[in-house]
């Protein structure tokens, strides 16, 4: 088997694995941006070719993710915002810097990731205790449905003298959203208003977009992280809106850089076939694997990332 050949597998196969996991968790490019620099490619071009390629699988992921975003347009409409006009900052940023710059900031910007990576699950059960005390606070109005609790207040019932404030990250309110009870969508009443997140969350993940469109690393831990503190909602719709928020920065990035600078068509393609798979993988199944067996696999890919840029 030729050299090219083997290349080309190597590429195709860190795809599907980003694909998977950018829709699961994100953090896939800690996959597919090391596998570049194995194989020679100067880390800026390694950057936007990887970016460039993994839109269409984000774009999957968003596909796979669909029942998990009715009701929540206005919610995206918000945040998506703020992830448009942070990912064009850091796409602009990435060119309109030195080279020199990129190197000596991404091995940084790595290590925040891998760092993210590796208290992603304590994040995560912090995000699911602070929902449970929320639920269990005698001043929550359980949902009509089996007593689950309903988007509300942070220990308020949303009603005329609370209008559905969950922190300082989520103010604001849309009368229009649905949640999940028990595995179906019901419509929510004006009393039990969808979340949308206040300027505080805008800014936030304004900026989360600006580190994505530069360089976007585990982007998704971060959309997660914030989301979770801001709304009291279920993780999959959560990690639903966090698809397409990332895949506003990765696809308005990737208009910028194929606009201004070189692409590696070939390499973008074939992450691009890889991650489209993967994004149908981390839809229907991937919510199965190991939450462990994948931060192994990101971390001993990062690390390797380092090593190679470092020496």
């Amino acid at each position: 088997m030729s050299h090219d050949l083997l290349e080309a597998l190597a590429i195709f196969a860190a795809g599907l694995a980003a694909g998977t996991i950018n829709t699961v968790v994100g953090s896939g490019t800690l996959i597919t941006f090391p596998t570049l620099l194995a194989f020679g490619y100067p880390p800026v071009l390694a950057n936007v070719s990887n970016n460039v390629g993994l839109v269409p699988g984000v774009a999957s992921g968003v596909h796979g993710y669909r029942a998990e975003l009715t009701g929540q347009r206005r919610r995206i409409i918000r945040l998506g915002s703020a992830s448009l006009c942070g990912g064009l900052v850091g796409a602009i940023l990435l060119l309109v810097l030195p080279q020199e710059a990129f190197k000596a900031i991404v091995p940084v910007l790595i290590g925040i990731a891998l760092v993210m990576v590796v208290f992603q699950p304590w994040l995560a059960k912090w995000v699911a205790a602070r929902q449970r005390r929320r639920a269990a606070d005698p001043g929550a109005e359980p949902g009509k449905a089996g007593g689950d609790p309903v988007p509300g207040g942070a220990g308020q019932a949303p009603g005329p003298g609370n209008p559905g404030t969950a922190s300082d990250l989520g103010a604001a309110a849309d009368p229009g959203g649905a949640v999940s009870v028990a595995g179906a969508v019901r419509t929510v009443s004006q009393e039990n208003p969808l979340q949308l997140g206040g300027p505080v969350l805008w800014v936030l993940v304004f900026l989360s977009g600006i580190y994505g469109g530069y360089f976007g690393a585990a982007q998704g831990v971060l959309l997660i992280g914030l989301m979770g503190v801001a709304f009291t909602d279920t993780m999959q719709r959560i990690n639903a809106v966090k698809n397409c928020l990332a895949g506003l920065v990765n696809g308005i990035a990737a208009v910028v850089f194929i606009l201004a600078t070189h692409i590696d068509w070939g390499a973008a393609g074939l992450i691009a076939a890889g991650s489209v798979i993967g994004g149908q993988v981390g839809a229907r199944i991937g919510r199965k694997l190991p939450p462990w067996a994948l931060r192994v696999v990101i971390i001993c890919v990062g690390v390797a990332a380092l090593v190679k840029l470092l020496t």
